[in-house]
């Protein structure tokens, strides 16, 4: 093992300690968390919650939704923001899904490759490579890992990606070190720890647990000396 695999490895051992072992909720109906995610997309997970709450309490089915009214769907996720986009994405990926699979099921893409069901998902309007990873990781256990606003910066403040990575490559370099169950509880707690204590713009370093782990706090004590 090298020294930046005993890091990672440091750090995930942390995280867990701090925050536990989560794991995200698993929807009974794949295209729900393909929904789901859609509403999350620019928003907290409250928000998100409150609006999925009142998608199902109006419209009892997917295909029942895939029939509504674009400006319906918009009132009823309204609390989501975006609404407009977001009705439109939802619609748009439930007639995509149905011209293609002729019905509404996500389900096939269990038996496929990481790289092809992935490659499906982006086919998708506003699926873009988080909302195909939280699927893919949450409700298939593929080896997808989400890097959303506060993954993005806490791996690039820790110096787990390189400093002018992209949210593409983040994707990448993150799916390659890390495997099976604790890529899930690592990608929320990099989510709990960004939300917590590595803030932007103004992360809490002397609070930090992880802080004699970090480019960044290392890199500005070493500043000042």
């Amino acid at each position: 093992m090298n020294d930046s695999d005993h890091k990672l490895e440091e750090i995930i051992a942390r995280l867990n300690q701090q925050y536990g072992s989560p794991k995200g909720r698993k929807e009974d109906d794949t295209i729900h968390s393909l929904i789901k995610v859609i509403l999350s997309q620019n928003t907290n997970d409250k928000n998100r919650d409150r609006a999925y709450r009142a998608l199902l309490s109006e419209f009892k089915s997917p295909e029942e939704l895939l029939e509504a009214d674009k400006d319906k769907i918009s009132e009823v996720i309204s609390v989501a923001g975006l609404q407009n986009k977001k009705a439109t994405r939802i619609l748009e990926s439930l007639k995509t899904i149905k011209q293609k699979r002729k019905e509404l099921d996500l389900s096939f893409l269990e038996d496929l490759s990481l790289s092809k069901a992935r490659e499906w998902l982006l086919d998708l309007p506003g699926v873009g490579p988080k909302s195909a990873a939280v699927v893919l990781n949450f409700d298939f256990d593929k080896n997808a890992f989400p890097v959303d606003t506060h993954v993005f910066r806490v791996t690039k403040r820790l110096g787990l990606i390189p400093k002018d990575a992209t949210r593409k490559s983040a994707h990448e370099i993150l799916e390659t070190r890390t495997l099976g169950e604790e890529m899930e509880e690592f990608h929320l707690n990099l989510i709990k720890h960004g939300r917590e204590i590595c803030k932007a713009p103004t992360p809490l370093c002397r609070e930090c647990f992880l802080n004699d782990l970090c480019d960044h706090f290392l890199n500005k004590v070493g500043s000042k000396k």
